[in-house]
């Protein structure tokens, strides 16, 4: 059994590791050989230090997101059970501006549906009805996953620790109500400079979207951190996740959601969003 002093010597070393990967542009090494590769609750530890530091700094919460919903995306990265990150008052992308490639190291990007919250969630078994009665509405999304880990060579602690991967994220300009939708049906199509790359319905993020949205109210409560009114909540992926490069622009329809979209800049432009 590992002693609470080691346990917080590897929670900080892992930390470090992984900020010193963001700091220097440089992906790192998986933390697994630090956490293990099972202690989930330990990989939120470490997530919750590197989060901890990142809002010293001046950053601020805007919001959570759920990873690992589609069967798609466990299977790509080898894992079997969602996890949940938070969003950065930095992570957000005004979608009319490009990426500068040096916000990113292993850029991957993927669509979903993005829920508006004006209720505090803080029951601890919180059914469908009241977790929809909590949604303002719905928007049509677009995560940018990133991983400091070299090589994408992670299995779910390195995942969970890493802020579940998070890079940064685009909000679409329409905000539907869910009386107007069935989630689970949403079509959603992902082009690369008009070219489908990916596809998927909302069928895929555990079934319906709304599901997920359950799980990480449920989980954010037993880990004390429910959620909030004001909060942004990417659900998790559509369809699988895509390579991104620079100079290439990606649009995202979703039916009844409209349409989001960005443009990375090419690595000699010298925009940021």
């Amino acid at each position: 059994m590992v002693s609470v002093t080691a346990s917080e010597d590897l929670i900080r070393d892992a930390a470090d590791r992984l900020d010193a990967a963001a700091r220097t542009r440089r992906p790192c090494a998986p933390v697994r050989d630090l956490i293990g590769d099972t202690d989930v609750a330990l990989a939120y530890r470490v997530q919750d230090t590197v989060l901890r530091r990142r809002v010293a700094g001046g950053d601020r919460p805007v919001g959570r997101k759920i990873g690992l919903t589609s069967e798609a995306v466990q299977l790509q990265l080898g894992v079997d059970q969602p996890d949940f990150g938070t969003l950065l008052s930095s992570m957000l992308v005004d979608g009319s501006q490009a990426v500068a490639p040096d916000r990113l190291l292993q850029p991957k990007i993927e669509a979903e549906i993005a829920f508006v919250l004006d209720r505090d969630l803080p029951s601890a078994e919180p059914s469908l009805a009241e977790v929809a009665a909590a949604v303002a509405g719905a928007r049509a999304a677009l995560e940018i996953v990133d991983s400091r880990i070299a090589g994408w060579d992670i299995c779910i602690t390195d995942t969970v620790a890493d802020n579940a991967s998070s890079g940064l994220f685009v909000l679409g300009d329409d905000v539907v109500a869910l009386t107007d939708l069935r989630l689970e049906e949403v079509v959603m199509e992902l082009r690369r400079d008009g070219v489908p790359v990916s596809a998927g319905t909302g069928k895929a993020c555990l079934g319906n979207p709304l599901v997920a949205l359950q799980w990480l109210a449920r989980t954010a409560v037993a880990v004390g951190k429910p959620l909030q009114a004001g909060e942004v909540v990417l659900s998790g992926a559509l369809g699988a996740m895509v390579p991104v490069t620079p100079g290439e622009t990606y649009t995202a329809t979703l039916t009844g959601l409209g349409a989001v979209r960005v443009r990375f800049a090419p690595q000699t432009e010298e925009l940021s969003a």
